[in-house]
C-alpha cells in the first residue's frame, strides 16, 4: 500500500463522538499525522460556515493550503473560502424537488452557501436542529430567490415518516439527482454525479495525489462512494452494513471509541515509522 498523504473524514458518526466532539485521542492522532505532512480534509454534507469551530480545533481554519470538501462533494474549497470546484442545483431543479416533497408531505430546505431557505410546509423541518450555526430564512416557495444557485436541498423529518416516504419517491428522480440519507432523519438531494468521491477525486487531482494515497473514513450511505474510491476506505464499527461491505477495512471500534484514531495509528503513523 502506498504511503497515505491525505485523510478524508466524515463528521457525524465518524470523527465526532455522540457528543458531537473530537475526542482527545482522535485529536492527538490527527495532529501527529499533520506533523508528518499528511493533509486532513473534512468531507461533509455541511457548508464551510458550519465547520469553523472544527477547523479551528484542527488548526486549519482560514488557511489557503488546507482544504475542505463540502456539500457531499459539490464544493471543494481552500479553508480561506476560495472555491476550487463547484457543482450546483439551478432554481428549476429546486422546483422539481419541491414538487415531489410537497406531494409526499415532506419538508424541504434549499441551501445556498451558508444560508438555508426553510420552505413553508405541512411538517416542520428539523434541519435547524442539526446545523444551528447557519443562517435560516423562512420563506414560501413562491418567494424563494430565483437568481441564485443552490448547493443542495435537504429533507429533515421524523425517521419513520421519512423512510415510508422515500419508498414513494418517483424513480426518475433518482436518475436525475443524487438522493440519499446522511443521517436517520435526514435525506439529501444533490446534483447528479455529486457525491463525496467526486469531490475527493477533484481535490486529489489538484494536489497531485492518486487514490491509493488517500484514506477515507465514514459510516453512512453518503460516505459509501469515497470509501470505495479511496485506496484505504475505512468503515467505522458503527457504520451501516452497506458501507462495511465496500470498505477495505472495518474498524473494530466505533466513533465513540476513537475509531478514527485507531485507523490513523495503525495505518498512517505505523506505516511511517
Amino acid at each position: 500500500m502506498s504511503k497515505i498523504s491525505l485523510i478524508a473524514l466524515d463528521l457525524d458518526g465518524t470523527l465526532l463522538n455522540s457528543e458531537k466532539k473530537i475526542s482527545p485521542r482522535n485529536r492527538a492522532a490527527l495532529a501527529a499525522a499533520q506533523a508528518q505532512g499528511v493533509k486532513v480534509v473534512l468531507t461533509t454534507g455541511r457548508p464551510l460556515k458550519a465547520m469553523d469551530f472544527l477547523l479551528e480545533e484542527l488548526g486549519t481554519a482560514g488557511l489557503k493550503e488546507e482544504y475542505t470538501i463540502t456539500f457531499n462533494g459539490g464544493l471543494v474549497q481552500r479553508n480561506n473560502g476560495e472555491i476550487l470546484s463547484k457543482v450546483v442545483l439551478a432554481p428549476e431543479d429546486v422546483a422539481t424537488i419541491h414538487d415531489e416533497t410537497a406531494r409526499l408531505g415532506l419538508p424541504l430546505d434549499a441551501i445556498s452557501e451558508g444560508t438555508v431557505y426553510e420552505i413553508h410546509s405541512e411538517r416542520k423541518s428539523l434541519y435547524s436542529h442539526y446545523n444551528p450555526y447557519l443562517n435560516f430564512i423562512e420563506t414560501d416557495f413562491k418567494d424563494l430567490p430565483s437568481t441564485i444557485s443552490y448547493n443542495k436541498c435537504v429533507t429533515a423529518v421524523d425517521q419513520d415518516f421519512l423512510d415510508a416516504a422515500i419508498k414513494q419517491i418517483k424513480p426518475d428522480l433518482f436518475q436525475d439527482y443524487e438522493i440519499f440519507k446522511s443521517r436517520e432523519m435526514l435525506l439529501e438531494w444533490c446534483p447528479k454525479n455529486v457525491h463525496k468521491a467526486t469531490g475527493l477525486e477533484a481535490l486529489a487531482a489538484i494536489l497531485g495525489l492518486t487514490s491509493d494515497q488517500v484514506m477515507a473514513c465514514g459510516d453512512e450511505a453518503n460516505d459509501l462512494s469515497m470509501i470505495q474510491w479511496a485506496g484505504l476506505g475505512v468503515a467505522m464499527g458503527n457504520a451501516v452494513p452497506a458501507v462495511k461491505e465496500v470498505a477495505a477495512l472495518v474498524a473494530p471500534v466505533t466513533n465513540d471509541q476513537d475509531a478514527v484514531a485507531w485507523a490513523i495509528e495503525n495505518y498512517v503513523l505505523k506505516e511511517s515509522e
